[in-house]
């Protein structure tokens, strides 16, 4: 276990030092910003988004702007990111929440967040983590793939690989040590061809050049 630790400990050491300041991507001037680029960002990369809300905050900014606008407006401001029509029913309906249940703010509570419609753990730990500064593990699909390609989990559901590594990692790295996890998967250990033979990681890793797709194999 001692071992173990001290693997963990060089992991979190190289990881900082490869990207010592990092934030999300996603562009907003405000917790309900976040909170929609979010939602927009499944299964879209976070410059699409980017380049979406640009436009969509100039004419949609408040949850009481997105409650009181229809579908179609919704979706066709929003149709590049993919699945806009499950995603302007879920920026419709959580806006419409935000303004019933909060007076239109956004609450800084995981238990509150997930109440929303459209809002699962990945998102509410997003916001809570950039937008509030709550320390919040974040677990996308990089970061599930990568924490169990480091033998950090051996889970497959993001709640309990959330679990694993909120008892693996500081609490004050929580939403850094996220953040890293998904440049990494973003820039070296992608899904399908990981670059096993240049990895920062390699030495701590038990998974290098097991994938035919590495890209010297």
């Amino acid at each position: 276990m001692p071992e173990n630790n001290q693997r963990i400990q060089k992991i979190r050491e190289i990881l900082n030092a490869r990207y010592p300041n990092v934030k999300t991507q996603l562009r907003h001037a405000n917790a309900f910003q976040l909170l929609v680029a979010t939602i927009l960002s499944a299964q879209c990369t976070d410059r699409q988004v980017n380049a979406v809300t640009e436009e969509l905050f100039a004419k949609l900014s408040t949850p009481q702007d997105f409650a009181g606008a229809g579908l179609e407006t919704i979706e066709g401001l929003i149709r590049s990111t993919g699945f806009y029509h499950n995603k302007a029913k879920s920026l419709k309906n959580c806006a419409r929440a935000l303004t019933e249940r909060h007076g239109g703010e956004v609450p800084g509570t995981l238990e509150e967040l997930v109440k929303l419609p459209g809002v699962g753990r990945k998102t509410a730990n997003v916001v809570l983590g950039a937008a509030f500064g709550v320390p919040a593990v974040v677990v996308d699909t990089h970061v599930s793939r990568i924490s169990q390609r480091l033998g950090l989990t051996e889970q497959r559901d993001a709640a309990k690989i959330e679990q694993d590594l909120m008892t693996l990692i500081p609490r004050e790295e929580w939403n850094a040590f996220s953040l890293r996890l998904i440049f990494f998967g973003r820039g070296v250990c992608t899904a399908r061809r990981p670059d096993c033979p240049d990895c920062l990681l390699k030495h701590l890793c038990p998974y290098p050049e097991k994938t035919p797709n590495s890209p010297r194999s």
